[in-house]
């Protein structure tokens, strides 16, 4: 009875030694997470239960059989391994996430000021080297992520290019900065369609976006088509260009990489070079003429043509035959009227029934005019403005039935269609670029006509 009292003693304290040594193999520490600590005691409590059941099931086999009660010295060694425990994540920051998406004439402090955050935070954020610039350029658009609690900032983020993160944390010290990487992979697609009712419905049914077919008609093909009066049912585009991806996401277009487009039977052509220099970076005919003309077809971004060049047209309001020697293009109130080409502004005011009207002198006897418009955009007789840049903004000031753009071209005082005017020709690619880009233009169109024959060929 004595030896049997002894070995169940003996069983507790080694017992208690394996429960030690488990929790020895675990290494223990108080400041760890409640989680692994809770993971840790239970597998000790399985591994207790399970010495105690052997003991139990060998002394009652013992019993059984008329022996004396087993010995724990008897049994073979009960080996404590080890336990992976999944490592912990550091613990989230705490506070309130905001997410704020900037607005017009919104600044870092406004947006503190409206959050409620602390305004001390913001100035000992600004302080951080390389912050400030990255912080003080907001675009509409952008989103701001902050946390804080009760009004002290804990982190701040802004993403700051197509490719980095900037990602402000509170530290014991402050705060301290970081830019992250988050590359961007970019695939090579194409698209094609034929245009029925719209350009826009065409591309909407070849899948792609109204933001790359505006690209398509103003950085490619705008100084060879007018877009509103030239498209027909039948016109035809075919595309290769990029799409966008951020951790296997698609996050938007590229650029087009090369281009045709089929209008009333005839086929234009582009390709996007950029040399290896980086002095060349445009688009190009596949001869090497530069897309650019010293004139585009059409001085704004338009959704119809409301009069065509007609030398008969009756005048709506004058109700007399009066040859309208120009183009009207109707747009809303406020549409931005761009500078058909480079130029000198030699007469900026009001004109009879013109209205407000902007004349500019490009040089070699052409002059172009832009009536009608309900405000001027801070330009002077006499100032140099370039292709592109916004002159005024469409109306209906002078004799007109509506907002509207009227538009005129005229050559040593001679009034010409702007639609079907010869442009002056764009000069070709340096002779130093000539071989790189004979070499990039025929990879790119390559594709492309790859691209179109396997889409022919897959055709009933």
């Amino acid at each position: 009875m004595r030896e049997s009292r002894q070995s169940g003693q003996l069983g507790i304290q080694k017992g208690f030694h394996a429960s030690a040594s488990a929790r020895t193999a675990f290494d223990y520490k108080p400041q760890q997470s409640r989680s692994t600590s809770h993971a840790r005691w239970f597998i000790s409590g399985l591994l207790v239960p399970l010495i105690g059941g052997v003991i139990a099931y060998a002394m009652a086999t013992r019993e059984g059989t008329g022996q004396a009660a087993i010995s724990l010295d008897d049994l073979p060694p009960i080996e404590i391994q080890d336990v992976a425990i999944p490592a912990v994540m550091p613990p989230s920051l705490l506070g309130d996430t905001v997410e704020f998406v900037v607005r017009r004439n919104d600044t870092l402090d406004r947006i503190f000021r409206q959050l409620k955050l602390n305004l001390t935070d913001l100035a000992s954020i600004r302080d951080v080297p390389g912050v400030q610039a990255n912080l003080d350029q907001l675009r509409v658009g952008d989103t701001i992520t902050l946390v804080h609690e009760e009004g002290l900032v804990q982190q701040l983020t802004r993403r700051i290019s197509e490719t980095e993160i900037l990602s402000v944390t509170r530290v014991d010290e402050g705060f301290k900065s970081e830019v992250i990487e988050t590359p961007v992979a970019v695939q090579e697609v194409h698209a094609e369609g034929t245009v029925d009712s719209s350009l826009f419905a065409a591309a909407r049914a070849a899948g792609v976006s109204p933001e790359l077919i505006l690209q398509m008609a103003n950085d490619i093909f705008g100084w060879e088509i007018d877009f509103a009066l030239d498209i027909q049912p039948g016109d035809k585009f075919n595309l290769v260009y990029e799409q966008k991806y951020r951790d296997g996401k698609f996050i938007g277009n590229g650029r087009i990489l090369a281009a045709d487009f089929m209008n009333a039977g005839t086929l234009h052509r582009s390709v996007y070079f950029a040399s290896k220099d980086g002095q060349v970076a445009d688009y190009f005919a596949p001869d090497g003429r530069s897309m650019r003309r010293a004139f585009l077809r059409a001085p704004l971004e338009f959704t119809r043509i409301s009069s065509n060049f007609n030398p008969k047209r009756r005048h709506p309001i004058l109700n007399t035959i009066r040859a309208h020697k120009g183009v009207d293009y109707a747009a809303s109130t406020g549409t931005v009227i761009k500078a058909a080409g480079d130029g000198r502004v030699s007469f900026v005011g009001m004109k009879g029934g013109y209205g407000r009207v902007v004349i500019l002198e490009h040089g070699g006897g052409v002059s172009t005019l832009y009536g009608h418009m309900s405000r001027f955009a801070g330009i002077r007789a006499g100032q140099r403005v370039r292709q592109g840049n916004t002159i005024g903004f469409v109306g209906s000031s002078g004799a007109a039935t509506g907002p509207h753009l009227h538009y005129e071209y005229l050559v040593n005082g001679v009034h010409k269609n702007p639609r079907t005017v010869l442009l002056p020709t764009a000069a070709p690619i340096s002779d130093g670029y000539r071989a790189e880009f004979a070499s990039s233009s025929g990879q790119l169109l390559s594709k492309l006509d790859r691209a179109e024959a396997a889409t022919v060929a897959s055709l009933p």
